[in-house]
């Protein structure tokens, strides 16, 4: 599968778009749709700026090894809503930390399984301290994971 409008227009709202380099809440700089890395792979510094298509240009670059992912950890079928979902949460969370999570065991067995909800949210901390930046992005996940 592959992000679609739906899942692009979610991950938009959620990292949005920054043309000038930024100290993330993670604190690390970011540019774009939520790079942190350029096309070299060199490092997003202070003070640095990119037109819009460059940040959708580094938005597409990156965004094949996301969606590889999802559809290499994901063992059941899935709607188009719930790939979306899962694209925008490992998009923030990591390839590693998804391929660990609880979330992704319980997907596994069940797609539809209510407590997935709760994993989702489980996400919700920066440096041990909790997010309500993160808690709402998670709750928008969520809810568009279950959305029929």
């Amino acid at each position: 599968m592959k992000l679609d409008r739906k899942g692009f227009e979610l991950l938009e709202e959620l990292e949005g778009l920054e043309l000038k380099s930024y100290k993330c809440s993670a604190d690390v700089w970011t540019i774009g749709l939520g790079n942190t890395f350029y096309e070299d792979g060199s490092r997003v510094q202070e003070g640095q700026s990119i037109s819009k298509e460059r940040a959708y240009l580094l938005f597409n670059l990156i965004s094949k090894q996301f969606e590889k992912a999802v559809n290499e950890n994901v063992k059941v079928d899935i709607s188009q809503n719930q790939f979306n979902a899962l694209f925008c949460f490992v998009y923030n969370i990591g390839i590693t930390g998804f391929k660990n999570s609880t979330l992704l065991r319980i997907l596994n067995i069940n797609p539809n399984d209510g407590n997935i909800a709760k994993q989702f949210l489980r996400w919700n901390k920066i440096n041990g301290k909790e997010s309500k930046g993160l808690k709402n992005r998670r709750i928008k996940e969520s809810s568009l994971y279950f959305t029929k």
